[in-house]
């Protein structure tokens, strides 16, 4: 029992690193989507990074886009469950924050939390599932 609030500090942390890895992931998906033309499919950015970095050949590509494609409906499932708890969390965090400025920063702050969401509710928008 000494050890329970080690694991779930563990545990917590882990999941706010995921989730952040995914928000940071979707986000640059959409920031791409935006910027180009062609929207991407689901997985396609993540194809071409790794086409890039490890000169997949065309049949691995297929390979690797099937993979993100059969584990998409785990992945959308696990971030339906961390994604209210990442709120909490990140609420958290803009509170404490919060604490260690001034008033003129705190009002700053404020105003750029605004923004972000308003990007971040942007995109959740503008992004369209694909098959």
């Amino acid at each position: 029992m000494k050890n329970r609030p080690k694991l779930v500090a563990v545990l917590l942390l882990a999941a706010v690193f995921a989730a952040g890895a995914v928000s940071g992931w979707a986000y640059q998906a959409w920031a791409d989507n935006k910027s180009s033309p062609q929207p991407r499919a689901r997985g396609e950015r993540a194809v071409a990074y790794l086409t890039g970095e490890l000169d997949l050949t065309t049949s691995q590509q297929d390979s690797v886009r099937a993979v993100f494609t059969r584990f998409r409906p785990a992945m959308d499932s696990i971030w339906k469950t961390v994604h209210p708890r990442f709120d909490s969390v990140r609420a958290l965090v803009r509170a404490d924050v919060m604490t260690h400025l001034t008033p003129a920063q705190q009002s700053r702050y404020r105003d750029l939390i605004v923004k972000m969401d308003e990007r971040h509710r942007a995109g959740d928008s503008a992004r369209t599932p694909t098959k």
